[in-house]
This record gives structure tokens, C-alpha cells and sequence, in this order.
């Protein structure tokens, strides 16, 4: 679990001080129309979709675009056909990397990532070549001085959650993906929340890196992934000493 704390720290950062605002628009819009498209709708009745529009108002996307993409989700606005797709494969580094897709051209996304796995060093893979090295879980993540790990236990325990760990300065919650809705929402009916909440894919094991040369250029290689338009997630067993991670992101 230690490597997906690290990663998403990373994240929060990038996300931070992401001036990219259109382009993180455009993926949460995405999000949205497959979601709408998939369940209906309706946010009260589509987990999935309330899920995916909350994300997106946190992100201050506007009201206008939310609605929009939920439209072109159930037909009642035009849009492209969007495909989910999943890319396996290595970073430099020998770090295992999946890649959610969600794209209206195939091909044009196949060839752009191919781009960035050839002039950057990384691998490619077959499907399942790393899929077998995660699993999918629901992680909800919190101050570790919002609340007591054992009141947070009982909490997340009888809402349905798997465990409840403490990690590096955080409460983190578990849970199946179909468990996943009902716990959050029985944290935040106890007025608590959470600094990251997703259902991701989470490494039953790690990569360490330790120089400071190879986790730049791994760190770099990623983001230059995340940046594609049509990626949505990319998922790693990256693990990273907080030493390191201190010296990357100052």
C-alpha cells in the first residue's frame, strides 16, 4: 500500500499546480458521459455518475460542462462513440504501469502512446502481461488527526469497508469496489473528509527506486503518460523513500 500512498502524493502535487485546466475538463468530461452512458442520468440513482460529478466539482469544473457531457451520456446530445481500453506495460526503471484509456479514436491513441513507450524508454505489453501485480480496490484516505484509528475501524467496518491501516500520516480506508459508495458516504455522514477517494488499482507489490537520476526520468515517463488526452489513469507499483520523494518535489 506504501506505493500507492507515495504515487498519489505525487499526484496531489501535479494536480496541484496543473494549469492545464481545459485538458483536466476534457477527462472529466469523459468520465462523466461513459458513466451517464453506462447507468443513466440521474445522479441519485448512479453511484458511478455521482461519483464522477462530485470529482469534477471539486475541480471546479462548471455546472454548464457537467451537464453537457451527462447528455451526451444518455443521447440526448450528440457525441462520439468512447471506447475504454486498458494499456499494460514498463516505464524505465522495470515499473509496472496501468494505463486507463478513454478515447473516441482508437488508432490515434495507440500510436501516441506507442510514441511516448519507444522515445522514452518504456515497454509495452501484452494484456494481463501486469495486471496480474494489482488489484482493484476502493481507497479512501484521510488526516490522521480527523478522527481515532479505532473510531475510524468501527466506522468503515460496519459501513461494509475490508480493513482500515494507518500510512505515513493518514487513515486509509479498504474496500471491495462494489463496497465502495456506501463506506464513503457513511465517512462523510460523519462529517469527515477524506484528502483522496477513488477506486484504483493498488500494487500487491512494489519497485523501489532509490537513484535519484532513474526516479526522475521513471517520474517524468509518467507524467509525459498522464498528459495524453486520452489517458485517464495511470496506475504504478512505484515506490519511492520520502527522502527522495522530498528532494523530487522541492
Amino acid at each position: 500500500m506504501a506505493g500507492h500512498s507515495k504515487w498519489a502524493g505525487i499526484k496531489h502535487k501535479k494536480a496541484a499546480n496543473d494549469a492545464k485546466r481545459g485538458k483536466i475538463f476534457s477527462k472529466l468530461a469523459k468520465l462523466i458521459t461513459v458513466a451517464a452512458r453506462d447507468g443513466g442520468g440521474d445522479v441519485s440513482g448512479n453511484p458511478h455518475l455521482k461519483l464522477v460529478v462530485d470529482k469534477a466539482k471539486a475541480a471546479n469544473m462548471p455546472n454548464d460542462n457537467i451537464d453537457r457531457a451527462i447528455k451526451k451520456g444518455t443521447g440526448e446530445l450528440a457525441s462520439d462513440a468512447i471506447s475504454e481500453l486498458v494499456y499494460e506495460g514498463y516505464s524505465p526503471g522495470q515499473v509496472a504501469l496501468m494505463i486507463d484509456i478513454l478515447t473516441d479514436n482508437k488508432n490515434r491513441t495507440a500510436s501516441e502512446l506507442r510514441k511516448i513507450f519507444d522515445k522514452k524508454g518504456g515497454q509495452l505489453g501484452s494484456p494481463g502481461s501486469v495486471s496480474w501485480m494489482f488489484e482493484t480496490r476502493g481507497v479512501i484516505e484521510l488526516p490522521a488527526d480527523s478522527i481515532s484509528e479505532d473510531d475510524l475501524l468501527e466506522l468503515a467496518l460496519d459501513a461494509g469497508a475490508d480493513d482500515v491501516k494507518v500510512e505515513e500520516g493518514h487513515l486509509q480506508v479498504l474496500t471491495t469496489p462494489a463496497q465502495f459508495t456506501e463506506v464513503r458516504q457513511a465517512i462523510a455522514g460523519a462529517n469527515l473528509e477524506p484528502s483522496y477517494a477513488e477506486v484504483t488499482r493498488i500494487p500487491t507489490s512494489t519497485v523501489t527506486i532509490e537513484d535519484e537520476k532513474t526516479a526522475t526520468k521513471v517520474l517524468n515517463f509518467i507524467a509525459e503518460v498522464e498528459d495524453n488526452d486520452d489517458v485517464q489513469n495511470v496506475h504504478t507499483n512505484l515506490d519511492i523513500s520520502p527522502e527522495m520523494l522530498e528532494k523530487l518535489s522541492g
